[in-house]
């Protein structure tokens, strides 16, 4: 784990040889998620794996805070590791692909940004989380923001509630690693990500100036306004081609997902 300037923010390395890469997670996620990706990579690439501002062991959030704080803090992670190429996934892949309008990334790949794209708003859940949030409903709130983003959208809250407040309960229980952040914690964080996909609003045809090559990946079985996303994105890149992984959804890449199947994209991808 190293630290990195005046904000804190903190990455992990794995590798030590090869093309340089930083892995940027999304929400509910900390550098922790990327573990398996990182460790599949690294017999190939040198791997960086920041922890997003108020999250993991980076400092907070601060105040100001927007996509724009997000490119910055990636800006000092690519300055400071001599990284070109970068990795997105979810909000992490709408920092990424935002920065890439302004940094020198040379190659760059994007699992699933939920930007907003049509008729859906990925962030319409926002206003009932603030209040849960307000109300010390976080169980309510994770709720909430699973169901708005695309997943378990017909299972009821009245089970779906209870079975998350106990699972926080045992995850702050757990004997775990001094940098782990318990689950309930990162709720709150979601805050950041719904900031970050708002701000990111606009007409797709802008990330016509993307000059960097860019993979589209996405799961088969993801959400169908994600892949719609992509559907947006494929035509208005200008270095594109895109796959689309089967058997796996939003999260494949995370540890509880099949990291490996990503990886292997990631390899052919940046050599």
């Amino acid at each position: 784990m190293e630290t990195l300037g005046a904000t804190d923010i903190r990455y992990r390395t794995f590798g030590g040889g090869g093309p340089k890469i930083v892995l940027l997670h999304g929400g509910m996620q900390t550098s922790r998620n990327f573990t398996r990706l990182a460790l599949a990579l690294a017999t190939t690439f040198t791997v960086y794996v920041p922890d997003r501002r108020g999250r993991g062991r980076s400092g907070p959030v601060g105040d100001d805070y927007g996509v724009r704080t997000e490119i910055d803090d990636l800006r000092a992670v690519l300055d400071q590791t001599g990284a070109g190429n970068v990795f997105g996934l979810s909000s992490g892949a709408v920092i990424a692909l935002q920065a890439a309008l302004f940094l020198p990334i040379q190659q760059l790949a994007l699992y699933e940004p939920p930007l907003p794209h049509g008729d859906f708003n990925p962030v319409a859940w926002r206003p009932r989380f603030e209040k849960e949030m307000a109300a010390g409903r976080t169980a309510a709130a994770f709720v909430t923001t699973v169901k708005g983003t695309g997943d378990l959208r017909f299972a009821p809250r009245v089970l779906l509630t209870p079975l998350v407040r106990l699972g926080m309960q045992l995850d702050a229980r757990d004997n775990r690693p001094a940098d782990y952040t318990p689950f309930g914690k990162l709720v709150p964080t979601m805050r950041q990500d719904a900031t970050v996909v708002a701000e990111s609003a606009g007409p797709l045809t802008r990330f016509a100036a993307v000059e960097a090559e860019t993979l589209l990946l996405g799961g088969e079985r993801s959400p169908a306004y994600l892949k719609g996303v992509l559907n947006g994105l494929e035509p208005v890149l200008p270095h594109v081609r895109r796959v689309t992984l089967s058997g796996v959804g939003h999260l494949a890449a995370d540890n509880r997902g099949k990291p490996e199947l990503v990886a292997a994209e990631l390899r052919k991808f940046f050599r």
